[in-house]
């Protein structure tokens, strides 16, 4: 049998789903979490690893000459050097399109969180302000129908298409921007116009030196007043500080976001203290569900490497 090392299972696994679909075929250890400088130890002459966001850079591919394939648990492979694993001949593969359905109901999560107030107004009543009103019913804010609203997509892949999806259901007029035009997609518009006439605009592009900081004092400067940012995609599509201030002087009405620049949150984070600012620790991709299918595709990568005939493969 192989031996297959797993340097930050509990990413994927804390506990509530099993290793041993493992079991038959390869020998496997399990680390919880690999600090840097545990990592060539760890892997040691391992065959094979998986990991989530451990990096691995040249420097661990030339101490780990026994290493012939890398797992990624994710759909992202930044963390792999992969000049250095082509070098190697190491083979890379991922977890393309796992979490599809799960990220696509963490942005309207978001979306009716800002729209329904739920949270609000489930915290007045438990503070007791139902029994005290006069009237069947209150509300202590605005509530918005969805019905009608334009939606704008940044990016149309397999999320961007089922956010599309989902927003046509309640009724939303859909717009997008993409690189890539495709058959049956939703009107078509620039950045520009996407930021001028969205009411609630959602990130679902690939992180790039193009997309990089592309929200921004000037681009956010486009967007209605009313409109609503959503981010679960990358940070880094954000300059921070300028969505800080853009929230804090009202420039749009509200920003929610399960990915952060840096992660874990830094204690300076711009966006802590923002006004009407929701943040969710880097989730949406982690319903069980959605856990065990990236499981599912592990193996088949796993068993397909080592059938001599990879599928997924990055490099």
């Amino acid at each position: 049998m192989i031996k297959l090392t797993i340097l930050d299972g509990h990413a994927v696994n804390p506990g509530d789903l099993p290793w041993s679909f493992l079991d038959n075929f390869v020998n496997y250890t399990v680390y919880e979490r690999t600090e840097p400088d545990q990592v060539i130890e760890r892997i040691g002459n391992s065959d094979a690893i998986f990991l989530n966001k451990i990096q691995i850079t040249k420097e661990i591919f030339d101490a780990c000459p026994n290493l012939k394939y890398i797992g990624v648990l994710a759909t992202g492979y930044n963390v792999i050097d992969l000049e250095a694993a082509r070098q190697h001949g190491v083979i890379v593969t991922n977890i393309p399109a796992y979490s599809t359905d799960s990220v696509a109901q963490h942005v309207f999560s978001f979306i009716l969180y800002f729209t329904n107030q739920i949270a609000q107004h489930n915290e007045a009543v438990m503070n007791g302000d139902w029994i005290k009103c006069p009237d069947f019913c209150f509300w202590n804010g605005s509530l918005t129908e969805l019905s009608g609203k334009t939606l704008g997509i940044f990016g149309y892949g397999n999320i961007g298409k089922k956010v599309s999806e989902i927003g046509k259901a309640f009724g939303m007029k859909v717009i997008c921007c993409t690189r890539t035009q495709k058959e049956g997609m939703p009107e078509s518009v620039s950045f520009e116009e996407l930021l001028k006439r969205s009411d609630f605009l959602t990130l679902h592009a690939p992180l790039t030196d193009k997309t990089k900081n592309i929200i921004n004092k000037d681009s956010l400067a486009l967007m209605k007043k009313s409109a609503y940012l959503i981010n679960t995609a990358r940070g880094g599509f954000v300059v921070e500080k300028d969505l800080a201030d853009c929230l804090n002087n009202c420039g749009i009405a509200g920003y929610a976001a399960d990915v952060l620049l840096q992660e874990p949150m830094a204690k300076d984070c711009p966006l802590l203290k923002a006004k009407n600012c929701v943040i969710t620790p880097h989730i949406a991709w982690a319903p069980l569900e959605t856990r065990k299918r990236l499981q599912g595709i592990a193996e088949e990568n796993l068993k397909a490497w080592l059938a001599g005939k990879p599928i997924n493969v990055v490099s």
